[in-house]
């Protein structure tokens, strides 16, 4: 394995592995929406140009049959209209059926939204790139924009399939309770009991709703998840293609690898959750790199460093103070609209860090605004999260995946432990919740699916050429656990980005360009562009205690 901008250390200590998810999947990059829209909008025109009239068959090695096509035991591809989205698909698009259960492969049947963008290159490859999004229960299908945007089929047609569960798949694991849980929390104690006892409700009334309906619940995991994928690659036809996913879909990339690795030309990973390690203990480990690597971007600027001296102690005051006394505040939401009721506690502190939500080069202002009594920054971005889309999440295939994969294995108290170990000194009630999946072994009480670990818990041995990119800010999933993964990749390559946080690709040129050159030559892909980049110059605010 090669690395470029790693630091050849090695990740944190193992005690307990892991993988995040984001529980909040309506703050989806809404900065990324902003800044690319241009440029999104220029490329889905471009493709649409491509594409000509309504109907033309897309470019590159992707043909997909005029008709139903077979692949394993009971699935097939059924050619169809694209879904109505924000942004018009520019390609074409179908569904693929499969069973809900491979164990039983008469029973019910899951059905998949595809949809196959062409390559924006006149002459494009003839081995296709498909596309596995995060979460998991991610909207797949909203990630197209970002994806042409970035660039992902500038060479070679692009495919996109909706995982099960997700919202363009039948049936459609969304929680409607739990959306309208996550809205009323802004206004709640993040880590009290009573808001816990809130969210295992609204989980166990959404599974009493799916189940009552039908629905295998231990059907949605990442191994049927993954024999989805394969079972596309044959019914498009398609001899060999290269797989991209980021963060649950690192997961679902390497598990895919493992047990189907026919057909597999290249692997890219961007923000890596290795399948091996995955559980909740973990997730302080990348808190703790993610949030260390913007404190110390801060101090190795000068004007930073000077401005704001000594930031893990502020965290910790601050995370201390409003645990003991929190903040109950009202905020209008970046979007606009009414003011909304927030209370910042310790631990709502955290997991807006985590979470990415207030934009790292003003992680340092906002948190000495917040010591100086102003915590605006933070209050607006907890108000975020009072107007989700409902139903647009599918919190159950979230559930499904984390209680059956992620959680067995390790007690409260072990997560506890690793809590302690990456911030000594914080509250326990902060420390006893997993960043972003909060009362998570509460809720998998309620959820109650079978423990897949034996089958899943499993590092991926491969010699596939395989690209491997972390963001130095990645609080959910640590920039570390890159190189940690290529352990066991022989021809892999890793590529640490400064400066950026979770899903690196559309975040960075230069990983975009570093990707496509990986995606034409996977043995040896052009990260010269790593070389020169750095953090960006951090907000300084004037001193209050100067003015």
């Amino acid at each position: 394995m090669t690395e470029q901008g790693i630091d050849p250390g090695g990740p944190p200590p193992l005690h307990g592995n892991g993988g995040t998810v984001r529980r909040r999947e309506h703050h989806r990059y809404a900065r990324l929406r902003s800044r690319n829209a241009r440029t999104t909008t220029a490329l889905v025109a471009a493709a649409l140009a491509f594409l000509g009239a309504a109907g033309a068959a897309p470019g590159g090695g992707v043909s997909p049959p005029g008709g139903t096509s077979l692949s394993g035991p009971g699935a097939r591809f059924v050619p169809g209209p694209c879904p109505e989205t924000p942004e018009p698909i520019p390609g074409r698009c179908g569904v693929l059926e499969a069973p809900e259960n491979r164990a039983h492969p008469r029973g019910r049947t899951v059905r998949l939204t595809v949809a196959i963008i062409p390559a924006a290159s006149a002459k494009p490859a003839k081995d296709p790139v498909v596309f596995m999004s995060g979460g998991p229960g991610g909207d797949t299908i909203d990630d197209i924009p970002f994806l042409i945007g970035a660039g992902v089929n500038r060479d070679r047609d692009l495919i996109v399939m909706a995982q099960r569960g997700t919202l363009h798949a039948r049936p459609n694991l969304a929680c409607p309770e739990i959306d309208r849980f996550n809205a009323r929390a802004v206004g709640l104690r993040y880590d009290a009991p009573s808001t816990g006892r809130l969210l295992v409700r609204a989980a166990k009334k959404c599974r009493d709703r799916l189940t009552a309906g039908g629905v295998d619940l231990s059907a949605y995991n990442t191994t049927e998840n993954a024999a989805d994928f394969a079972d596309l690659r044959k019914a498009l036809g398609i001899h060999r293609w290269d797989v991209y996913g980021y963060s649950y879909g690192t997961d679902l990339a390497l598990t895919f690898l493992r047990r189907h690795p026919q057909g597999i030309r290249s692997v890219a990973i961007d923000s890596v959750v290795p399948p091996q390690i995955v559980s909740l203990p973990w997730t302080w480990d990348s808190t703790r790199e993610g949030i260390g690597a913007i404190f110390a971007a801060c101090a190795a600027q000068p004007r930073c460093e000077s401005r704001y001296p000594a930031l893990p102690r502020t965290l910790t005051r601050q995370v201390r103070q409003l645990e003991a006394h929190p903040i109950t505040t009202t905020a209008r939401p970046p979007g606009g609209g009414d003011l909304v009721k927030v209370v910042l506690d310790g631990g709502a502190l955290v997991n807006l860090l985590v979470a990415n939500v207030v934009p790292a080069v003003d992680v340092p202002a906002a948190l000495d605004e917040l010591a100086h009594g102003d915590p605006e920054r933070f209050a607006r971005a907890a108000a975020a999260g009072a107007h989700p889309v409902i139903g647009e999440f599918a919190h159950g295939l979230t559930q499904s995946v984390a209680c059956s994969e992620w959680v067995p294995g390790y007690s409260q108290s072990d997560l506890l432990k690793a809590g302690r170990r990456a911030f000594p000194g914080w509250p326990d009630s902060v420390l006893a919740q997993a960043p972003q999946l909060p009362f998570e072994n509460d809720v998998c009480r309620v959820w109650n699916v079978p423990d897949r670990t034996p089958v899943q818990r499993i590092a991926t041995v491969s010699d596939v050429p395989t690209l491997i990119l972390s963001g130095s800010f990645d609080a959910k999933t640590g920039a570390s656990w890159g190189p940690y993964t290529g352990r066991t990749l022989s021809r892999s390559t890793a590529v640490l980005i400064p400066g950026i946080g979770h899903w690196v690709v559309p975040q960075s040129p230069c990983a975009a360009d570093v990707l496509a050159s990986f995606l034409n030559h996977p043995l040896s892909p052009d990260t010269a562009c790593v070389a020169g980049l750095a953090p960006k110059p951090f907000t300084i605010t004037p001193d209050p205690e100067n003015s």
